[in-house]
């Protein structure tokens, strides 16, 4: 059996892996939602996302503290907003930092389904918080 043939779904010598539900297997035998692969690209996109998220975070931070605004000029339903919105912010970071982490917990199957759910939750509330924290700072008063 010519194990280079294009028409092998998985060489002979390793099990035919099972595709994802409702999702046909690609050429060669590789599922694009398979957990072997959907772990491989959470973890290097999840790096990406997390670079990013920093960046994002620090360039916003410093505009604002370099005008000069500081949190205590806001009433205290706004001060509250943006401390809420800044933690978010900052969970949301150790989230998606979490989930680009080359390390796995127990087994594949495992660390797919929680690293996939730390990347959504994560990015959800990175999104929630950072508008959270814009609408407090944008709402004070101008300085």
């Amino acid at each position: 059996m010519n194990e280079t043939d294009p028409t092998l779904r998985t060489p002979a010598s390793s099990p035919d892996p099972a595709p994802t539900v409702g999702q046909p297997p690609l050429p060669g035998g590789r599922d694009l939602m398979g957990p072997v692969e959907n772990l491989q690209r959470i973890m290097w996109t999840g790096t990406l996302w997390f670079v990013g998220g920093v960046v994002a975070v620090a360039v916003a931070f410093a505009a604002v503290l370099l005008s000069g605004w500081r949190p205590e000029l806001l009433s205290t339903p706004g001060e509250v907003l943006f401390w809420v919105g800044a933690g978010a912010v900052a969970l949301s970071l150790g989230l998606i930092g979490w989930s680009g982490c080359p390390i796995l917990e127990v087994s594949v199957p495992v660390s797919d389904r929680n690293k996939t759910k730390t990347m959504q939750f994560g990015t959800a509330i990175f999104l929630v918080g950072s508008a959270a924290t814009m609408l407090a700072v944008l709402l004070g008063p101008a300085s």
